[in-house]
């Protein structure tokens, strides 16, 4: 296993879904580093290293909700995908939208992967469970360190 954390960005404007997603990933067997990004536009300034993100790593793993303040999810994932810099980072869509336009739209945008989060606490758990179980130990994740 590699000894590098793994550095997540997780752009998430529900401070209790925030809360869950980092008291699971704490709980980790691997080394992480989380990031938070509560909106579209906080979250492209962190990956473009903009005020007051101008140290910070380049994430391995993008999380990324689709309904967002500021700046929907759905451009913030295209945005990422068309950039020559950023189009490498896994994305996974994680969101409460079950709809299938969501779903094809994320997909047609290159999304990594689509997961619907649960409504039931040990069931949202589970899910971020497995993100990190395939995601993180599992998949070989491209080298995004500058």
């Amino acid at each position: 296993m590699d000894i590098n954390p793994v550095t997540i960005l997780l752009v998430e404007d529900n401070e209790g879904d925030v809360g869950l997603v980092e008291e699971v990933f704490e709980d980790a067997k691997i080394r992480n580093i989380l990031h938070v990004a509560e909106d579209g536009e906080e979250a492209m300034n962190f990956l473009h290293k903009k005020e007051p993100f101008t140290k910070v790593p380049t994430p391995d793993i993008i999380l990324l909700d689709l309904n967002l303040p500021q700046k929907d999810g759905r451009e913030v994932l295209e945005e990422i995908k068309t950039d020559e810099d950023l189009k490498r980072i896994p994305v996974v869509v994680l969101t409460t939208s079950k709809a299938e336009e969501d779903i094809l739209k994320s997909y047609d945008l290159h999304a990594n992967s689509y997961i619907t989060k649960p409504v039931d606490f040990d069931q949202f758990i589970k899910v971020i469970r497995s993100i990190e179980d395939f995601w993180l130990e599992v998949v070989r994740l491209p080298s995004s360190k500058k």
